[in-house]
């Protein structure tokens, strides 16, 4: 079946199809797409993943092998395939080989760019659609940013005017990423307060030298003062600390994750694709888990927590004073000495 971006929500609440194909050019939908599925899968029972890099030299044999091993626990499984460039003759039968052999145990989604015509006539593709679904992500053109961008505030719980998402859809030019980022730094901001035109134009232009995700970056490059004027800034600016916290305690989940596949003698390439990080931020990435080893973010973990519950209220402490502790210890540098 064609499943379009729009029906995966309801489709996602029945039994799910052995095989899914996320199809398309625009990475931040396809990325919440398979983020969707996969959230899917594991409330109903899919507890064990394996993620599967397609490239150029890929052994189409370890497809088949992971489909028809069994899980060392007895859980149902997840096959997250990365497909990375065309799929070639003996990628072409194996995934048919799947779909003509699939059971309820193992599922297997499989992520690619944009297929051309000729490409979704393909006999793998076809065989795709006659036991699960394709998903064609299609970007959203200039006429539709409006209302996805209105759509997407009011899922983070941000209330913001339409003159506001008009600044906005002007501001990001189509880029979703930019925009669900856009979005994300206003909630940061403001919280649970409405916001008209005239403050996202401030409010976006003051948080341009200081925001949430500079700082993260930052920290990422072990630039620790600056990262601690970051901080300031954004205090001084009125941010809410449990939403800043909730980004920060993100990007903490993923390093520790990549950090424990690495220590099991993962690749560091593999592991940050499997992660889902972006290209850009990959060398980010690459620096702060070459300085900074397992034990120390969960550790840091923990002191995230901690500051969450104290924000909350619920904790003992002053939370500012520790997220400028959690900062230096992220970015390899001690307090006393920044």
């Amino acid at each position: 079946m064609k499943l379009r971006a729009d029906q995966l929500s309801k489709h996602l609440s029945s039994p799910l199809l052995p095989v899914y194909l996320i199809t398309g050019d625009e990475p931040l939908l396809a990325q919440e797409t398979a983020d969707a599925i996969r959230a899917a899968a594991r409330d109903q029972g899919f507890i064990e993943r394996e993620v599967l890099d397609a490239d150029s030299g890929f052994n189409w044999g370890h497809l088949t092998a992971a489909s028809q091993s069994m899980s060392l626990f007895g859980d149902r499984k997840i096959l997250d395939l990365r497909l990375n460039g065309k799929l070639g003759k003996d990628g072409s039968q194996a995934v048919v080989d799947f779909c003509e052999s699939a059971g309820d145990d193992t599922l297997l989604m499989i992520s690619a760019g944009k297929l051309d015509r000729n490409a979704l006539r393909g006999k793998w593709v076809k065989a795709i659609e006659s036991k699960g679904a394709l998903i064609q992500i299609w970007p959203i053109d200039r006429s539709q940013l409006p209302r996805w961008l209105q759509q997407r505030a009011q899922q983070i719980g941000l209330n913001i005017d339409r003159t506001g998402i008009a600044l906005l859809a002007e501001r990001v030019e189509g880029n979703l990423l930019a925009a669900a980022q856009e979005l994300e730094k206003l909630r940061i901001l403001v919280g649970d307060k409405a916001v008209s035109g005239d403050e996202v134009n401030a409010l976006v232009a003051s948080s341009a030298r200081y925001d949430v995700f500079k700082l993260i970056d930052c920290v990422l490059q072990g630039q620790t003062t600056t990262a601690l004027k970051m901080l300031a800034g954004l205090r001084t600016e009125g941010a809410e600390g449990i939403p800043m916290m909730g980004a920060i305690t993100r990007e903490l989940r993923t390093l520790h994750r990549c950090s424990q596949m690495l220590a099991q003698g993962a690749g560091i390439d593999r592991v940050l694709d499997s992660a889902g990080v972006w290209d850009k931020r990959k060398p980010l990435y690459k620096q702060t888990l070459t300085k900074i080893k397992e034990r120390e973010l969960a550790s840091l973990l923990l002191l995230a927590q901690k500051i969450d519950l104290t924000f909350k209220g619920q904790q003992p402490g002053q939370p500012w004073e520790l997220i400028d502790h959690l900062v230096c210890r992220l970015s390899g540098q001690a307090l006393s000495t920044a």
